[in-house]
């Protein structure tokens, strides 16, 4: 086999269907969408089903959504052990060290597992238990 010997294989290579390109083409006048009718004369929307109810229309509306909600970005008592004792945490700095991927609304401090280290703590809220824990390590929490 040589370079000038090398061909596509067979049915790899499709020449595209220009529709609508006049009666020698092979797909000109009506381009394949046949004779009249619905389809032939211009698309329908999305979910259409002919007329019948559709079936996002069918089904009963549930819930509410809130779009004044607050989401908080959530950071546990054991993922603040990773930083130096004395240090000051603040979102910014959560941020930084990729202990949050994006601040949202705020951050909020949750007290599950255990601090051993003593911290001042910068936050938008903070759990109850998650205050108790950090003072208990002799830390302090300030709410920003």
């Amino acid at each position: 086999m040589k370079l000038n010997e090398l061909k596509p294989a067979a049915g790899s290579r499709f020449k595209r269907l220009r529709k609508g390109r006049g009666l020698s083409s092979g797909h000109g006048f009506t381009s394949g969408r046949g004779t009249k009718g619905q389809k032939a004369h211009g698309k329908t929307r999305l979910g259409f089903e002919g007329g019948q109810m559709p079936l996002y229309r069918q089904m009963p509306k549930r819930g509410f959504s809130n779009i004044n909600r607050k989401e908080y970005a959530i950071v546990n008592l054991t993922t603040l052990n990773r930083f130096d004792d004395g240090a000051e945490v603040t979102p910014a700095v959560l941020l930084e060290n990729g202990v949050i991927k994006n601040v949202k609304s705020g951050v909020k401090i949750l007290g599950n597992g255990k601090l051993t280290k003593k911290l001042t703590v910068k936050a938008n809220k903070f759990s109850a238990s998650a205050v108790k824990a950090i003072e208990a390590a002799g830390g302090k929490t300030e709410v920003m």
